[in-house]
């Protein structure tokens, strides 16, 4: 498959793979198939299809140290910014610069910070006809502290997220249902993901769930209504209750949420790569990955949403054979 990124500058053509064995699997060939039926390999050209993401949007308030501060300890930081983040908003802002049309379902405060964060969007070419703004929330956001070893503290305060409602998704509802894709994380409240998964599956909309932040006693309508099911291993384990230190421990986590009503199920494993099966292949299959040396954690998830939001791109990379490198 020969596959072309924007004419942006730095960036360069992906070069075309020869045919491969493991394109004729089963599971693979139906997320080949659902990548090509949603973007019938036009993601990089022209052609932009809508993907929509339910989810949260944070600023950020990063400070950089030699160390972290010991509790009750004051200590001199050597840098410090501010920016725009949010797990799906940088899912959302990578589809966008890649050639995707996106649209943001959120909510933020009727603050500074809110105004401020939806120019962000607008600037990257982001429809916020469906970003709310509230009076009743400040935006939410997020303190971290980053040592010069890449420790990190984080305090998130959700804010205005936590109120975006199944009132707020009814409205959007227009947006949805001309979605290629619809993409959501447990990021805002579980009622309101659900809609959204709700409006997109009675529209014949693609779906792509990923359970983050995991919580125990999901809604067994997140299994059925998934057209995609990703977690990590850490989301695995509290959804299923079974350890998952292996790609053999992920196999049988896997089949676990299969049989409560996913197609598609993919368990990331970081440097392990990932296990995946569906219900036509429902064995448990173990993609390896590449070692690569982590420049920003922020590509991890940002990247992968412009191959249909599937949570480790090297997943993705290894099932279109695609050798994708992002450069800044």
């Amino acid at each position: 498959m020969r596959t072309c990124v924007p004419s942006t500058s730095g960036m360069s053509e992906i070069a075309a793979y020869p045919p491969s064995p493991i394109a004729d699997d089963p599971t693979i060939s139906y997320l080949l198939s659902l990548l090509q039926s949603v973007n019938s390999s036009c993601l990089f050209t022209q052609c932009q299809p809508l993907y929509a993401i339910c989810c949260t949007v944070l600023p950020y308030f990063s400070s950089l140290t030699s160390r972290l501060p010991k509790t009750g300890e004051t200590i001199h930081g050597h840098k410090f910014f501010i920016g725009f983040g949010g797990k799906g908003a940088n899912q959302c802002v990578q589809a966008a610069r890649l050639g995707a049309k996106t649209s943001m379902v959120c909510k933020v405060g009727k603050d500074s910070f809110g105004n401020d964060y939806i120019e962000n969007l607008k600037q990257n070419d982001i429809s916020t006809e469906f970003t709310y703004q509230t009076k009743d929330a400040a935006t939410g956001t997020a303190s971290i502290i980053v040592s010069n070893e890449g420790q990190n503290i984080i305090v998130i305060v959700a804010g205005a997220n936590l109120l975006l409602n199944t009132e707020d998704l009814r409205e959007a509802a227009s947006a949805i249902s001309r979605a290629k894709v619809m993409i959501c994380q447990l990021e805002v409240t579980p009622a309101a993901s659900l809609e959204a998964l709700r409006i997109a599956h009675g529209s014949g909309v693609k779906t792509l769930f990923n359970p983050a932040p995991a919580i125990a006693d999901l809604d067994p309508q997140f299994y059925t209504l998934s057209d995609v099911f990703c977690c990590n291993e850490s989301e695995a384990e509290i959804l299923t209750s079974l350890e998952v230190g292996s790609p053999s421990d992920a196999g049988k986590a896997a089949l676990v949420l299969m049989e409560r009503g996913c197609r598609v199920v993919i368990i990331t494993l970081g440097a392990e790569g990932c296990v995946m099966l569906s219900q036509t292949e429902p064995v448990p299959k173990h993609i390896p990955t590449e070692n690569v040396k982590a420049v920003d954690t922020t590509v991890g998830f940002s990247i992968s949403e412009s191959f249909l939001a599937l949570e480790n791109h090297h997943l993705v990379t290894k099932i279109l054979h695609l050798n994708f490198r992002i450069t800044r």
